[in-house]
C-alpha cells in the first residue's frame, strides 16, 4: 500500500528552513513538500530547484490559496508568526510555526481566532528526540530521585546588524531567540509551569536587544532552573538536572546533529570528576523529521500531539514575566 503523506508548503526562504527544516521534512516517510513562496519569486524559485520543489510563489497568499497543500511550516520572522499562521489556518492549512509563537502572550491570544479544526503547533524539536525522552523517561523513574534544579546554557555570536535576531521591533533578541529552549526544558522535564521567575538582562546599545540574560524560574516545591542565554558570546549549550540522588546531562542538547549518534550522562557524584558515570548512546536522529513525523501523523489523524495553542501561548507566558523582571528587577509572577 503507497503511505499516506500531508503536503507541506513552506512560508519563506528563512535559512533555517532551506538548511535544516525542509531537507527533514523531506525525510518524513509521512511528508512531502510540494510548495514554498517569497516576497521575492525569484528567491522562492531559486530554493525550489535547490530542493527539488515542485511549485514556487511569489507571494505568501498564493501559496495559503493553493488547494493542494494541507500544512504550512512557518518560519518567518517573529512578527509575522501569529497574523500568518491564523491566516494558514482559515485558508484551510495546518501550521508548524516557528518559535518563539510570538512575541507577547498578549499577541499569541491572537492564535485563538486560528480555524479551531486546525492543528497548530509551536516547532520546539527538542520535544521529539529521542535524548530527550529519555531524560524524561528517566527523570520519571526516579532514579535521580527527587529533582532540586535544571541548569542551562545557550549561546552564540551574532552581531550583524542586518540579521533578524539583532532587530528589536521585530522580536530580536537572544530570550525569544533562544531563551524560550531552556523555558521549555524546564516545562518539559518538570512537566508543569513555572510560578515566577526573576532576570539580569544586558541589551546591546546598538540593537536594543537583549544580549545576555540570566534567569531564575521557580517551579515550587523547592524545584528551580537557572539559565543563561547570550547572543553575544562563545557558542556553547548545555542542560543538566540535579535530582537528590544523581545528575543527568544532555550531551549538545539544543542542535544534537541529525546523523550522529547523542548521549545522556547519569553520575552519581562519586567520584566529583564524573569517572564512573553511566553514558547511554541513541542513535543518530534528526530532530526536525521527527518532528514533522509526528505532526503528519496528527495531520492524519493518527496520534494526536499533546501540545497546541494554549501551550505555545503558556510559554509566551513565561517569556512576558522574564522581561517584566528585567523591567522591576524583582520576581515576577508567571501569569495563569
Amino acid at each position: 500500500m503507497t503511505q499516506k503523506k500531508i503536503r507541506w508548503g513552506i512560508l519563506s526562504t528563512a535559512n533555517i528552513g532551506l538548511q535544516k527544516v525542509i531537507p527533514a521534512i523531506q525525510k518524513s516517510p509521512s511528508s512531502e513538500v510540494v510548495a514554498i513562496a517569497s516576497r521575492d519569486l525569484g528567491r522562492a524559485e531559486a530554493a525550489a530547484r535547490d530542493l527539488g520543489i515542485p511549485r514556487a510563489y511569489g507571494s505568501y497568499e498564493a501559496l495559503l490559496a493553493d488547494p493542494d497543500i494541507d500544512a504550512i511550516y512557518n518560519p518567518l520572522p517573529n512578527h509575522l508568526h501569529v497574523p500568518l499562521t491564523v491566516a494558514a489556518t482559515k485558508a484551510g492549512k495546518h501550521v508548524l510555526c516557528e518559535k518563539p509563537i510570538a512575541i507577547t502572550a498578549a499577541e499569541a491570544e491572537g492564535l485563538r481566532d486560528c480555524a479551531p479544526d486546525r492543528i497548530v503547533l509551536e516547532a520546539f524539536m527538542i520535544r521529539f528526540h529521542p535524548q530527550w525522552l529519555r531524560a524524561r523517561e528517566i527523570i520519571r523513574s526516579g532514579e535521580l530521585g527527587d529533582i532540586r534544579a535544571i541548569n542551562a546554557v545557550f549561546s552564540y555570536f551574532n552581531a550583524d546588524p542586518n540579521n533578524v535576531r539583532n532587530m528589536a521591533d521585530i522580536g530580536g533578541g537572544g530570550l525569544l531567540d533562544i531563551g524560550c529552549y531552556p523555558v521549555t526544558t524546564g516545562r518539559f522535564l518538570y512537566e508543569s509551569e513555572p510560578e515566577r521567575v526573576v532576570s539580569l538582562v544586558e541589551r546591546d546599545p546598538q540593537f536594543g536587544t537583549d544580549r545576555l540574560a540570566s534567569v531564575m524560574m521557580d517551579f515550587g516545591g523547592g524545584r528551580h532552573l537557572n539559565f543563561t542565554c547570550s547572543t553575544q558570546a562563545a557558542g556553547h549549550q548545555r542542560v543538566q538536572v540535579l535530582g537528590s540522588k544523581a545528575k543527568l546531562e544532555i550531551v549538545i542538547p539544543y542542535n544534537a546533529p541529525p546523523d550522529e549518534r547523542t548521549a545522556i550522562t547519569i553520575d552519581t557524584g562519586a567520584p566529583f570528576d564524573g569517572s564512573l558515570a553511566r553514558r547511554e548512546i541513541l542513535p543518530a536522529c534528526d530532530q526536525y523529521t521527527e518532528e514533522a513525523e509526528a505532526f503528519a501523523q496528527a495531520v492524519l489523524g493518527n496520534k494526536p500531539l499533546p501540545w497546541g495553542i494554549d501551550d505555545a501561548i503558556a510559554s509566551m507566558k513565561v517569556l512576558d514575566a522574564i522581561f517584566e523582571s528585567e523591567k522591576s528587577g524583582a520576581w515576577a509572577r508567571v501569569a495563569r
